[in-house]
């Protein structure tokens, strides 16, 4: 089993920032993909971002893409989500999620292809 926990979360200000962070540990091998969702009250899962095990390949929403930035440490088994120019729009529950196996230029950003998850941290943005 590979168990995914993670932290940074708390409340910003619009225009601050915020740098999430996810540990696994367990059977962890390299997950070949990390990805990040977010989740507001009443709604699903919305991907945000992924990263390849190399880090080579990331992908991101829209609505986040030149303000987050995703990032991976092997050796610490960490992936990060470094979040600036937040808005108030990005409160939300965070998620971290990781699948073992990685098919050259796929992008994962369905919430079915992660089998493990953590348990969420939660993100506030004050107007």
């Amino acid at each position: 089993q590979v168990q995914l926990v993670e932290s940074g979360g708390g409340l910003a200000q619009a225009g601050g920032s915020l740098r999430l962070s996810c540990a696994a540990s367990g059977r962890t091998w390299r997950l070949a993909v990390v990805g990040w969702f977010r989740q507001t009250p009443g709604n699903e899962k919305h991907f945000v971002s992924m990263i390849t095990d190399t880090g080579s390949i990331t992908n991101y929403a829209d609505s986040v893409k030149g303000r987050f930035t995703i990032s991976r440490d092997n050796a610490k088994n960490m992936v990060y989500l470094q979040m600036d120019a937040l808005k108030p729009e990005d409160t939300a529950v965070y998620y971290c999620a990781g699948r073992e196996t990685y098919s050259n230029g796929r992008v994962y950003r369905d919430v079915g292809d992660y089998p493990h998850w953590g348990q969420g941290t939660q993100v506030t943005v004050s107007p």
